[in-house]
């Protein structure tokens, strides 16, 4: 998203453990994941560069139930034939890191997801695909699952992973602006 919104990122993966973290709200579990790993990130170029550093994780509420990646095969079913024909919310937590002043802020992007109504045989197929095993509440917009998400209510780049229009309130906190970041035209 951030490469088709004009800018050119560096990935860097955290390897933060997002096992040891609890949270009782979906919201509050997102952000301090993103906040875990724009740090551990930051930690590793402190004097070494002077960078922008966002940290994102999503965690999907259904329900009184936070649901992160599945545990397998077994759980992102189980998962869909409880989301199907319901709706739940997707947390997008955003933490933003200057390096070269050490300041930090933070913030949830939210949007209300509309599962389809789908068939346990396109379930059991989603799943064989393998794409919901890896992501938050088991399902993606931006691939095969946008199939089986009728609606959203919110920033569709939330359940992408990153809240474009968040991001750049951010980036204004800490004194800079999107356009800063675009690439250089050519030509």
């Amino acid at each position: 998203m951030l490469r088709a919104a004009g800018m050119d990122p560096q990935v860097v993966v955290s390897g933060v453990d997002e096992s040891t973290v609890d949270a009782t709200d979906a919201g509050g579990l997102a952000l301090v994941l993103a906040r875990m790993k724009a740090s551990e990130v930051a930690a590793r170029l402190a004097g070494t560069a002077d960078a922008l550093v966002v940290g994102c994780d999503s965690v999907l509420a259904l329900g009184e139930e936070i649901l992160g990646k599945p545990t397998g095969a077994a759980d992102a079913a189980r998962r869909w034939r409880r989301m199907r024909g319901t709706t739940g919310t997707l947390h997008t937590g955003h933490c933003l890191i200057h390096t070269g002043t050490g300041k930090r802020v933070e913030a949830v992007a939210a949007t209300v997801v509309h599962f389809a109504d789908v068939t346990d045989a396109e379930i059991d197929s989603y799943v064989d695909s393998g794409e919901p095993l890896s992501v938050a509440g088991a399902f993606t917009i931006d691939g095969l699952g946008g199939s089986f998400v009728e609606s959203l209510d919110g920033d569709h780049g939330t359940v992408i992973g990153i809240s474009l229009p968040l991001l750049r309130r951010l980036l204004r906190e800490l004194g800079f602006s999107v356009t800063d970041l675009w690439r250089p035209r050519t030509g």
